[in-house]
């Protein structure tokens, strides 16, 4: 993986953190973009100058994304491997309790604007390298979920992605949709009830790099991973 380049969205914590740490163990030079600039710095600091780029990057800002694109190529002159991995969820409901319109718009914003906009940003790069896009989704983006919004902003990921693969056919580009169960991260804090089956971050990170491992002429689609004892 000598100079190959990785770049992960959502890098401060959980899965993303989790995937750095599995990127760079591989061999990647890391890009490690979130809102989050201290903990990106701190894990800037470990992985050393030389491995990793800390980028402060609000996802759901187009410029910001397009500083984040520009930074990397300035830096590391490519891209490898883009994973579009910042998401969260608060637990709105449609119905009963509290209006949260502006939660409801950050939502959106992240999880779906968000990771189209990474999508479209990258991609061009991703085509000169022939490189790989991978997305977070969730169990919840394709079985129906009772609890809020977030459900369906995963669905619209799930689309996403078979949208994304139909127009890179032929480019050489492999998209790989990333579907978790629940996972004790703190995305998951006052959302699960006790003693839940949960997964670990790094129980992901190998699944991303597992996909991300394969020979160019293998396109990992979709990997949907719950804990043991996950009910549907």
């Amino acid at each position: 993986m000598q100079n190959k380049v990785f770049l992960i969205t959502g890098a401060s914590t959980g899965i993303g953190e989790a995937t750095a740490r599995r990127a760079v163990e591989a061999g990647f030079r890391v890009v490690l973009a979130a809102r989050s600039t201290a903990k990106l710095e701190r894990l800037q600091e470990e992985f050393g100058h030389d491995n990793a780029l800390a980028i402060t990057c609000d996802v759901a800002e187009w410029e910001s994304q397009e500083r984040m694109v520009a930074e990397t190529l300035e830096r590391f002159g490519r891209l490898d491997v883009v994973f579009a991995n910042a998401g969260f969820s608060k637990g709105s409901t449609f119905y009963g309790g509290e209006d949260k319109p502006d939660e409801w718009r950050e939502m959106v914003m992240v999880n779906v604007y968000g990771a189209a906009a990474t999508a479209r940003l990258t991609l061009p790069e991703l085509v000169k390298t022939g490189g790989h896009l991978l997305i977070t989704g969730s169990v919840v983006g394709r079985v129906t979920s009772i609890r809020n919004l977030y459900s369906a902003t995963k669905w619209a990921v799930t689309g996403m992605a078979q949208a994304i693969r139909n127009e890179m056919a032929g480019t050489g580009v492999r998209v790989t949709l990333i579907e978790p169960g629940i996972v004790d991260t703190p995305f998951w804090e006052h959302l699960q009830k006790p003693d839940s089956p949960e997964l670990q971050p790094d129980d992901i990170a190998r699944a991303v790099m597992f996909a991300v491992s394969q020979p160019p002429h293998v396109d990992v689609n979709d990997i949907l991973i719950r804990p043991t004892g996950q009910a549907h």
